[in-house]
Parts: structure tokens; sequence; C-alpha cells
């Protein structure tokens, strides 16, 4: 692999990262851990507005975090593989187990 393409590579890496900042987007990955729901079940879930749901869904889409289908005038959405699933249930074993 080229110097250029590690580089460039390591910058996606960063920007994957920084979607685990967000405590909504961490709310979205954790409750799509568990499967498939629609745009209103995920605000529903997360008693937030459709609006921040969908802007966050929005960037989680772009970085390839989410994946959706539509359904009718409905739009499901899932997480983009199992590297997502593991890298949430990582991160999140590491903060339960280094609690004082």
């Amino acid at each position: 692999m080229s110097n250029e393409n590690k580089i460039t590579n390591i910058k996606e890496t960063v920007k994957l990262f920084k979607i685990f900042s967000d405590y909504t987007r961490l709310r979205i990955i954790d409750l799509l851990e568990g499967g498939e729901f629609s745009v209103q079940e995920i605000t529903d879930a997360l008693d937030t507005s459709q609006s921040a749901i969908s802007h966050q869904l929005k960037l989680l889409r772009d970085l390839h975090v989410v994946k959706f289908r539509k359904e009718g005038k409905q739009v499901i959405y899932s997480l983009q593989d199992n590297h997502i699933k593991e890298i949430f249930l990582i991160g999140y074993s590491h903060a339960t187990e280094c609690k004082d």
C-alpha cells in the first residue's frame, strides 16, 4: 500500500471515530445494534425530534455506518455491517469495565 493510500485511509478512520463521539449518534447505533428500525421508531425510542434524528442518520449514512431500505413510504435503518457493531460493543465494554 502506498503512503498516500495509507494517509487517505487514516483520514477516513478519523472520520469514522468522530461518529462515535456524539451522544445521539451512539444512542442510534446502540438501538440499531438490536435490529432494523424506521425513523419514527428511532425518534420514539430515543424521545428526540425527528429532525434531529434525521440529521444524525444522514451523517451516519454518509460515513457508511448505517444503511437503509424503503418499505413503502417508510425508511428502515440498520447498521452497515458487523464492524460497526463490534467497534461500538468494544468501546462500550471498555467504558463499563474501566469505572472506578
